[in-house]
């Protein structure tokens, strides 16, 4: 067997496509650019794409510090009518919601004994005058026997002895009649006393009218007040200062509400206020400032402040719940924003602001000053045009912006095609 051979025939020799790398990057990157001449140049890096925002203009009017406060309607006077002696309550007069005046007679107590008081007080006076009148008598006729027995004295009839008798006898008779003068007195007052207990068995309403803060003027005919609450019934027996009802004065009514520290430094007495309560709805009652506590309350840090209503229709009452909107403090012509256009960049407190015609915006620090609601004063200088109250997170000094409703934030003026 013949070996056998084999011949392996020759390979191609390989072909490698090689395009330039840098041609290459530059058309993957797409940073070449064609020219009419065909050469590739490479290109700049192409603006950034204009940050969308809302922006609100700046207004220039007034604004005011507004604050509302919760509190409640209390009577501006209150009186409990007691009685000054103790008895059994015979009758009251009054019931809860009646109208009295000052001097209207509320109950009247069992007056039997007292009457009967008065009869011997004045019984007693009499025997005290009649003893006087009797003392009185003998005073006189001591005096006159004295009176003879000096005549006959002086004329060698009668003795020294005699004398001395008689007016001893005079001066005796004297000091029976001031007995007798303060026997009366006495008498006297114990018929006052009785006839005052018996007095007091009518228990009348008497209070003092407090001063109004409400105006200056000549003093009005006194209102009447409102039984508020009702103690006891006909039949108990009462003892001295035992409660019978409580009395209120409706006209004016005092709002009390509390104010923190914040605030303290703005209230002044006088400050108008209006008032709402739940009970008449969409209704504003008109009151201001009366007093301003001295101290605050070391739990709340909160201070007591009483607004003073006329409610001469007297149809708010105490107890009522009340909100009251005060005014602080008010700017007539300052600078204004949105507060939602407040941001913080490190400590400084400031406005992307877009000027007039521009679509670029700028960064402006400014103070700030009274709040009312979703609008802030602002310090006015660099502050014009609009600024920018959605995106601010997009924006630095010198970014181009554009609003939802336009191409470009320019003007402001030209809407979008």
């Amino acid at each position: 067997m013949f070996p056998t051979h084999s011949r392996r025939r020759p390979s191609a020799p390989r072909t490698v496509a090689t395009i330039g790398l840098a041609a290459a990057a530059a058309l993957a990157a797409g940073c070449g650019a064609g020219s009419s001449d065909g050469t590739v140049r490479a290109a700049g890096p192409s603006a950034p794409a204009p940050a969308p925002v809302e922006v609100a203009a700046v207004e220039r009017g007034p604004i005011a510090l507004l604050r509302v406060f919760s509190g409640t309607l209390e009577a501006s006077a209150e009186v409990q009518v007691s009685p000054r002696i103790a008895g059994h309550l015979e009758r009251l007069a009054v019931d809860i919601g009646d109208r009295v005046t000052r001097g209207t007679v509320i109950a009247w107590l069992d007056d039997d004994e007292l009457q009967q008081a008065v009869a011997q007080s004045e019984a007693d006076l009499a025997v005290a005058r009649a003893t006087l009148s009797e003392a009185q008598a003998s005073a006189e006729l001591s005096a006159r026997e004295l009176e003879r027995l000096t005549k006959l004295r002086d004329d060698g009839i009668t003795s020294e002895s005699s004398i001395d008798s008689a007016r001893t006898a005079a001066v005796a008779r004297d000091a029976m009649v001031t007995v007798g003068e303060a026997r009366v007195q006495r008498a006297e007052a114990a018929l006052e006393a009785a006839r005052l207990r018996l007095e007091q068995t009518r228990i009348v309403a008497d209070w003092d009218e407090p001063p109004s803060t409400l105006d200056d003027g000549p003093a009005e005919p006194e209102a009447a007040r409102v039984v508020a609450e009702r103690f006891v019934d006909e039949g108990v027996v009462v003892g001295i200062s035992t409660p019978l009802v409580s009395i209120v004065s409706l006209t004016p009514m005092i709002a009390v509400v509390f104010v923190p520290e914040r605030d303290y430094s703005r209230l002044q007495v006088g400050q108008q206020a209006s008032l709402t309560t739940d009970a008449y709805p969409g209704e504003t009652f008109v009151g201001r400032v009366a007093r301003i506590a001295p101290v605050f309350r070391r739990t709340t840090r909160q201070v007591r402040v009483e607004l003073e209503i006329e409610n001469a229709d007297q149809r708010l009452k105490p107890g009522m719940f009340v909100r009251a909107l005060l005014e602080l403090a008010r700017e007539d012509e300052v600078t204004v924003v949105p507060y939602a256009a407040l941001t913080t960049r490190g400590d400084v407190t400031g406005l992307f602001v877009l000027p007039p015609s521009s679509d670029v915006v700028r960064w402006t620090p400014v103070e700030t000053g009274i709040r009312e609601g979703d609008r802030i004063q602002v310090s006015s200088a660099g502050v014009v045009g609009h600024v920018v109250t959605l995106g601010q997170e997009l924006c630095d000094d010198g970014t181009r912006v554009t609003t939802p409703d336009r191409t470009s934030a320019v003007g402001l003026g030209a809407q979008a095609p």
